[in-house]
């Protein structure tokens, strides 16, 4: 699967908390979660990497220190060290829908592994996940969500599923287990133009656009992991910071 990460947003409930620089940028357990995230999904095996990114933090510098590195010296700093193409894609989309349209957009024909660049996963999950999803794409899913019990967020998406895991359900309405996801998706090549569709149709944000999938009768699977961290405010950080700190990843 070819990988794409989601990095359109502006990270302003971060900022709000005192965390400067770009979210991209920020660092978790001692390094930058875009660079984190690229060597993550060059050792998964994705042949390609495109990186939707933030027009303002293409150039911007962390900590606003001079001659430190912009987010896109990281992004080609760890391109070169995976030696994996990784391909830049300066945005500034209004929505979460429309950065993954525009990033499906620019990323070649096949299935893709897609993140949000704030989504935090041990590595064995995320060696987990992929794997997981290869499979269920291969199976005939059309799209496969990572999901997780663990919920520390102000609106999670939740997830009510079969017995085989098939999403039923997602949306507002908790469910019982708890089941929210996780911010990382495999799409079949049937999603790029079912995202064409939905943005079309004024869907804005991801969680609609995965709704309407499900509504749409859509083989939409799931994958499960202990925890999942959604990194979107300062605590966010500090909780990840203290997972990770010691997995030496």
């Amino acid at each position: 699967m070819h990988g794409l990460i989601l990095a359109g947003g502006t990270g302003s409930r971060l900022a709000a908390d005192g965390v400067d620089g770009p979210k991209a940028a920020v660092e978790i357990a001692g390094r930058p979660q875009v660079e984190r995230l690229i060597e993550t999904f060059a050792s998964l095996g994705c042949p390609t990497i495109t990186c939707m990114l933030r027009e303002e933090a293409a150039g911007s510098e962390l900590r606003h220190e001079p001659g430190a590195p912009t987010t896109r010296n990281l992004i080609e700093s760890a391109a070169a060290r995976t030696r994996t193409p990784v391909r830049v894609v300066p945005c500034r989309t209004p929505s979460s829908l429309h950065t993954l349209v525009d990033g499906l957009a620019a990323v070649p024909t096949g299935d893709v592994f897609c993140t949000m660049v704030d989504t935090v996963m041990r590595a064995q999950d995320w060696r987990h996940v992929y794997a997981t999803a290869v499979d269920l794409l291969a199976d005939g899913a059309d799209a496969v969500l990572a999901v997780t019990p663990f919920v520390d967020d102000e609106r999670p998406v939740w997830v009510e599923r079969d017995s085989t895991g098939i999403v039923r359900r997602l949306g507002d309405g908790a469910v019982s287990p708890p089941c929210v996801t996780g911010g990382v998706y495999a799409f079949g090549s049937a999603v790029r133009r079912e995202a064409v569709y939905a943005r079309r149709a004024g869907v804005s944000r991801m969680r609609g656009f995965l709704a309407r999938m499900v509504d749409e009768g859509a083989r939409v699977a799931t994958v499960e992991v202990t925890r999942i961290v959604d990194v979107d405010r300062r605590q966010d950080l500090e909780l990840a910071n203290a997972w990770l700190g010691g997995e030496g990843s």
